[in-house]
């Protein structure tokens, strides 16, 4: 019986913990059109947070970044980090930038969980009022 209470009671804090992080994928869904345009892996390496595209869904426009400069022009946005360089501040990421690849513009960037399964991202340039919020949706 003991040991069926530790193994419930760590099954329980180890659910709770990794509901509480957003790394992970993510559906995004685009603030303009309400249409759902990819999936993205966030994901941390030596503390910093990275978002990669790891699959275009139907609503999706755009196959390659063709507006983007430098190496990314022309590349195939699947496997495009398109979040880089996010740092933790608290409970959200910030001081980073997100790459629009449909227009190719860079934004300074926060990412936040709204709740468990939903975060929020704003874009924006010099102050973040100046900016968009989309709304992600976690898929795993």
């Amino acid at each position: 019986m003991k040991n069926f209470t530790l193994l419930l009671g760590t099954m329980l804090i180890s659910s709770f913990l990794s509901a509480q992080t957003i790394v992970g994928v993510w559906k995004t869904v685009d603030d303009e059109d309400n249409v759902e345009k990819s999936h993205i892996k966030l994901y941390e390496k030596d503390g910093v947070l990275y978002g990669e595209v790891i699959k275009l869904l139907e609503g999706a426009t755009a196959t390659h970044c063709n507006d983007c400069d430098g190496d990314l022009k022309g590349a195939p946005i699947v496997g495009m980090n398109v979040v880089y360089d996010m740092v933790p501040d608290g409970k959200a990421y910030d001081d980073g930038s997100i790459l629009d690849p449909g227009s190719g513009k860079v934004y300074s960037c926060r990412i936040a969980l709204k709740d468990d399964n939903t975060l929020e991202v704003r874009g924006y340039l010099g102050f973040s009022w100046l900016g968009r919020t989309q709304y992600w949706y976690r898929v795993q």
